[in-house]
């Protein structure tokens, strides 16, 4: 993620800011500029003028609290680009809902932004019902009986569900410490689940589909039987030489997706780090040079390069963390097989990119800039 600048006085701006805390301007992300920027009221209208003076209106999300993107003034859509799939929300009525819709919303907003970047088609399920995409963020339901009935995270046919405790900062680290997860947050899941939506845009309906098998496997093994053995046995001992993650060796549909959430976390860190102007000098790589994060990560040319500047990037911030006492950042191992799979999420990536890029601009929909 970037790190902004605040037009009025200087000061920095970060992603999830709707004021400055320098001078107390109101602020917002420009979806179609990628810019946060500081707001000028724009007469009784409602609006406000932002970067350039153009004119924009808060996404209507707004009101709830929960999101700070501005739409242009003259476009008919209430709601951004990352909120528009919104299906079902979470129920307001329960006071701390509020809170933990505002805790997923920035997380979707981080993960939304990335999407935006490479063009990636992300139509709502309200313009394409067959192959749009919908957020249902839904709670357990008491029964009669006392026990609750369960809402499981998880994706199907573009709808994305996601249980809203997990906007629970101790409820989430609770279903972690079960389940021996290294890793939970709620950007990862929402790039995860995404994986497996763009899994059937990308791969399957993208005509992808020998060269993904190539890589991750034949997804057509029977996804309920080895969901169900992955978690009567675990993973198998060796799992760390061929896949990123324990869950990632369930099966093939899994391993993408833990791999596309993964390229991800490294282009989108490798950025903010970028943008502090975080280098590590690293004495114990055979290129110390390749360390330097010199370039776009948005525009890589591999995903080798990628991994040239995070893996050194990863040490160093381990070791922060583990100076504080708090656990690895990035507690995961890129093996020369983790690396192919992360370069095939690269180039599936780069391709859809420029095939939208070389289309029309009005038939790109909001935000249509290039990395």
């Amino acid at each position: 993620m970037q790190l902004f600048e605040c037009q009025g006085c200087g000061s920095a701006l970060h992603f999830e800011n709707n004021q400055c805390l320098t001078c107390g301007r109101a602020v917002g992300f420009l979806q179609d500029r990628f810019l946060m920027s500081a707001l000028e009221p724009d007469g009784d209208r409602g609006l406000a003028l932002g970067a350039g003076k153009q004119p924009y209106r808060f996404c209507d999300n707004a009101r709830h609290g929960v999101c700070n993107w501005l739409i242009p003034a003259d476009s008919s859509q209430p709601l951004c680009e990352a909120c528009r799939p919104n299906r079902i929300i979470p129920d307001l009525s329960i006071a701390k809902n509020v809170e933990r819709w505002g805790k997923i919303e920035l997380a979707k907003r981080y993960v939304f932004r990335a999407l935006l970047r490479w063009r990636l088609p992300h139509p709502s399920k309200i313009d394409d019902p067959e192959r749009g995409l919908a957020f249902d963020f839904l709670g357990d339901v008491e029964t009669g009986s006392g026990s609750a009935a369960k809402v499981m995270t998880g994706h199907d046919n573009g709808v994305i569900t996601l249980n809203v405790a997990e906007g629970d900062d101790a409820e989430r680290e609770k279903r972690r410490t079960e389940l021996s997860e290294q890793y939970r947050t709620l950007v990862g899941h929402f790039r995860h689940e995404l994986g497996h939506y763009y899994w059937d845009r990308l791969v399957r309906d993208g005509g992808r589909l020998d060269a993904c098998r190539a890589v991750f496997g034949d997804e057509s093994a029977d996804y309920g039987q080895a969901l169900q053995r992955h978690y009567a046995e675990g993973p198998p001992a060796n799992w760390r030489d061929s896949f990123i993650s324990a869950y990632a060796s369930s099966h093939p549909w899994e391993d993408f997706a833990e791999t596309w959430a993964h390229y991800l976390h490294i282009v989108d860190a490798l950025e903010t780090a970028r943008s502090y102007g975080i280098n590590v000098r690293a004495q114990f790589m055979p290129d110390a040079a390749a360390a330097k994060i010199d370039f776009n990560p948005y525009a890589a040319p591999s995903a080798e390069r990628l991994v040239d500047a995070w893996a050194p990037l990863t040490v160093a911030l381990n070791g922060v963390n583990r100076s504080m006492g708090l656990h690895d950042l990035y507690p995961f191992v890129l093996n020369a097989t983790v690396m192919g799979k992360l370069e095939f999420i690269h180039e599936l990536i780069r391709d859809a990119r420029d095939a939208r890029a070389a289309q029309p601009a009005s038939t790109q929909g909001a935000a249509a800039k290039a990395a």
